[in-house]
């Protein structure tokens, strides 16, 4: 069953992704934010015959995965998810938070075919996995500034995400590095290159 776990993923994620583009809340927004959920789905389909990461890996990459293409379907500030609010005690939805949280999980695998491949060391690799996610974080809130201003209206406010928060942008930086540390922190206790 195991051998199989990262085509189930591909299966699963696949029919998701076809469900988030029936009826999507607003269908611009859809297509930016699927844009790069597609990419990097294609990358690890075209790229598996060559290179396998772990079902860990596969696992965590997965998470940001379905929660981009839910969020791209409702749009990161609709997504049904009322009751985390009320349990949190806020007003905001953190859905978009949790998502930018499981960025965060790619430091996992980038560790783990850096240390497969013999590129680094292990110290090496774990800043370099941790380095990478703050420049993807600190990327993408600046092409969701320029998105947000061609876009303008009501597109570039949903696709932007920040419900309000003048400190959005910079605390979604946070929560990717914080699910960076998170995703080293369980690599480095897991050690499977140790294992490989």
């Amino acid at each position: 069953m195991k051998h199989y776990f990262p085509q189930g993923l591909a299966l699963g994620l696949f029919l998701l992704m076809v469900w988030s583009g029936i009826n999507p809340a607003m269908f611009d927004v859809w297509v930016a934010e699927m844009i790069p959920v597609v990419a990097i789905y294609l990358l690890l389909v075209f790229t598996y015959p060559k290179f396998q990461f772990s079902n860990t890996s596969y696992a965590l990459m997965s998470v940001w995965l379905i929660m981009h293409t839910i969020g791209a379907h409702y749009t990161f500030a609709n997504v049904p998810f009322e009751w985390f609010t009320e349990w949190w005690g806020g007003e905001r939805n953190h859905f978009d938070r949790i998502a930018h949280f499981s960025v965060g999980f790619y430091a996992y695998p980038m560790v783990e075919l850096l240390l497969k491949k013999k590129w680094a060391v292990p110290v090496t690799a774990g800043f370099f996995g941790l380095f990478l996610i703050m420049s993807v974080a600190a990327g993408y809130e600046i092409i969701e500034w320029w998105y947000a201003d061609l876009a303008g209206g009501d597109a570039g406010i949903e696709f932007l995400g920040s419900q309000g928060d003048i400190w959005d942008a910079q605390k979604d930086m946070l929560a990717d590095t914080l699910g960076a540390i998170a995703a080293l922190v369980l690599y480095f206790l897991k050690r499977p290159d140790r294992r490989a």
